[in-house]
């Protein structure tokens, strides 16, 4: 099989399947991994694909910044049932932490009033969802707004997470990726999302199964960071990943 006869052939198995391996690339075309590593590079730079960790995909892989009104629009379902999931683990006299994100403002509307639950969060969204309940007392962090995400980023929200600690962190990312970790698609919202790690006993990322294998501007942390992951759905390859990190994960 020449050079154009393996670049057909690993287009139609991406258009079949909406991602390949180069693993399993080698073995249905027996070349080296060299080989097909070249073939994937050819064809991302002819944007017919895009590379990815161990192999191609018909997606863009680097997340970009979208308004909060259309992404709230993508996977909404997934989201309202990441929501319903992850709000089994808010319990009386909580303390959490709630980031931004459409999955988040998801999040917040399943969440059943417990007595003595206090949310800090970045979030307006999140505050909007929550302010109707009075046994929820909520702190909102303070600083410029992030409108793309209707959000809190800064010093001075930064800051403030330092005079707490909280039971839990609830993280929602544009990116998850092996090798590069948990990422936002602004730098100032990851470091941010950094101090919230820092201030929470455990920290858990909601997120629907398009944010795997991206990539986006700002890196939140390393994948073994994360003590558990709730997904729609997860690439048996990032179970695995969580199986060697001790990361626990759910699927809704």
């Amino acid at each position: 099989m020449n050079n154009v006869e393996r670049h057909q052939y690993i287009i139609r198995r991406i258009a079949e399947d909406g991602h390949v391996s180069v693993v399993d690339l080698c073995e249905e075309l027996k070349v080296s991994s060299v080989t097909i590593r070249k073939d994937l590079q050819f064809l991302e730079d002819e944007m017919l694909l895009s590379r990815t960790h161990g192999g191609a995909t018909s997606v863009n892989p680097y997340q970009k910044d979208r308004p909060i009104n259309e992404k709230a629009q993508l996977h909404a379902e997934a989201k309202r049932r990441i929501g319903m999931e992850a709000a089994k683990l808010v319990e009386p006299n909580d303390s959490i932490i709630i980031a931004s994100g459409t999955t988040m403002q998801f999040f917040a509307r399943e969440i059943v009033p417990q007595a003595g639950l206090t949310v800090i969060t970045s979030a307006i969204n999140v505050t909007m969802e929550l302010i109707k309940h009075e046994q929820v007392d909520i702190i909102q962090l303070g600083g410029p707004v992030r409108k793309t995400s209707s959000s809190i980023m800064g010093s001075y929200a930064e800051a403030l997470l330092g005079d707490f600690f909280c039971s839990k962190l609830f993280l929602g990312v544009d990116g998850i990726d092996g090798d590069f970790g948990i990422t936002t698609t602004n730098a100032q919202e990851a470091l941010l999302n950094r101090k919230m790690m820092e201030s929470a006993h455990q920290v858990i990322v909601l997120a629907d199964s398009s944010k795997f294998d991206r990539k986006s501007l700002g890196k939140i942390a390393a994948l073994d960071k994360v003590d558990m992951l709730i997904s729609d759905a997860i690439p048996p390859k990032y179970q695995q990943l969580c199986d060697n990190f001790g990361i626990e994960y759910k699927v809704c």
